[in-house]
């Protein structure tokens, strides 16, 4: 198995259920894995627990086969191609990183920030045993935010790529990682759907009242390194199949979840992960629309079959 599961905690890293620091699991892993083989860290993003149950990660999208619950807990190591069924050979290492994503908006984006720091010594830790060999990093909504934190803290050359899924942080933000040590040097896949809008929007008011950010749905041109993927765009989703990267036609529907649901997504992450030679960020650059639709753009077709998914409803 090449996956190891690890929980962050306000002050500390374990390895999932337990106590124990991931140092010797890491280290072990390391010791044995091929220099061009890459080491991926999963970050999920808001409602998550990490030994609760109905929302731990580790048993839920982080399992290998897929978790209990709902259609949305699939399983993201055995899509990126790390679990796999039957005697296959390592195809690098897969870390899930769980941190407690609970609370209102406020709450869990003030914990992605604290969670963000546990990520940077992760990668740290990471680089300890293999100086020369950068860490790749995938995310969902607050996910994404506390990869761009961990970014901002890490040292030059430190991380790989990092493929953002329907980001829940602002556009200003992501400029000041991109300025940092480790933001020169990484690879940024934003990935972004019209079917977030809503949820952009709502992030955008609960922590840019006045409208002076703007989310990462919006889009952030103008770096060499950054690239937005609009997997909604008709001009995109031509691209990417001229790649040999088909995606399934988006469904009429608002929906936080499509980044990581929509048939045919993994493939692209799998081929950013495992063939970076092969699939440059020159060549999707040159196939792929950087002109995103407006946001709103798809309104008039959802209406009157609007399906809302949301990420968790707040308990008592």
């Amino acid at each position: 198995m090449t996956l190891i599961p690890i929980t962050a905690t306000p002050t500390a890293l374990a390895l999932a259920g337990g106590s124990e620091p991931p140092d010797a699991a890491i280290a072990a892993a390391l010791a044995g894995l091929p220099e061009t083989a890459p080491v991926v860290i999963m970050v999920h993003g808001k409602g998550y627990r990490p030994g609760q149950f109905d929302r731990d990660p580790h048993h839920l999208l982080f399992a290998p086969r897929g978790g209990h619950g709902n259609s949305r807990n699939i399983s993201w190591p055995r899509r990126l191609g790390f679990a796999l069924p039957g005697p296959r050979a390592p195809l690098g290492l897969c870390i899930a990183f769980g941190w407690d994503a609970g609370g209102r908006i406020w709450a869990a984006t003030a914990k992605a920030d604290a969670a963000s720091e546990r990520l940077a010594a992760l990668i740290a830790l990471i680089r300890r045993f293999a100086p020369g060999r950068p860490v790749d990093l995938i995310g969902h909504s607050l996910g994404a935010r506390v990869i761009l934190g961990a970014v901002a803290q890490a040292e030059a050359g430190a991380v790989g790529r990092a493929i953002l899924l329907a980001g829940a942080d602002f556009t200003g933000r992501a400029r000041q990682v991109l300025d940092t040590p480790a933001g020169k040097t990484s690879q940024f896949f934003n990935v972004t759907s019209r079917e977030n809008d809503l949820f952009d929007f709502l992030f955008e008011r609960a922590l840019s009242p006045f409208g002076r950010e703007a989310a990462l749905g919006r889009g952030l041109r103008g770096a060499d390194n950054w690239l937005d993927i609009q997997i909604d765009h008709a001009a995109t989703v031509a691209g990417l199949r001229s790649l040999g990267l088909p995606l399934a036609a988006p469904p009429l529907r608002i929906c936080h979840f499509s980044v990581y649901l929509r048939p045919g997504v993994f493939r692209l992450y799998r081929r950013l992960l495992h063939d970076r030679e092969g699939l440059t960020l020159a060549q999707l650059r040159a196939a792929l629309s950087e002109t995103p639709d407006p946001r709103w753009s798809r309104l008039p077709r959802l209406v009157p079959a609007v399906r809302l998914s949301v990420p968790f409803r707040r308990r008592a």
